[in-house]
């Protein structure tokens, strides 16, 4: 048997409030409004028809979330659903993490290349990180 641990203990993240680790399911409604933007976005720009798409186009939506993801994350910490949720995307590192410092461009590339392949953001560790967040070194935090 294993005694539960606080989620962003490692991190010295508070337990609640805001700059504690945000719950599982106001990340992902955050990352299904950044999908829907990123389909009408992707319905506009391209002329797609909504709901219709094959070949190719299929992957505009998706390559529109990478480049949401990697320019707002690693320039305001937050993308257009995580500042609608509350929620941002912070550096890990003790000091960043107190500050709120975002990621770097680079980190939030790996961040959302993970992301966009999905699986990874779904195998989370005991203190709710997703496997994207590990590897780029960021914990996606309550902002309000």
């Amino acid at each position: 048997m294993t005694i539960p641990t606080q989620q962003g203990r490692p991190l010295e993240l508070p337990e609640t409030g805001v700059g504690s680790v945000a719950p599982f399911g106001r990340r992902l409604l955050a990352l299904l409004v950044d999908w829907i933007l990123c389909q009408l976005i992707a319905t506009a720009l391209f002329g797609m028809q909504w709901g219709q798409v094959g070949g190719t186009e299929a992957f505009y939506p998706l390559l529109l979330l990478l480049v949401e993801n990697t320019v707002l994350v690693g320039t305001l910490g937050t993308t257009v659903g995580h500042r609608l949720l509350g929620v941002r995307v912070v550096d890990v590192h003790a000091a960043s993490v107190a500050a709120g410092t975002p990621p770097t461009i680079g980190r939030s590339l790996v961040r959302a290349v993970l992301l966009c392949l999905f699986v990874p953001a779904l195998i989370m560790d005991s203190h709710g990180r997703g496997l994207h967040d590990r590897a780029a070194r960021t914990v996606v935090v309550r902002g309000r």
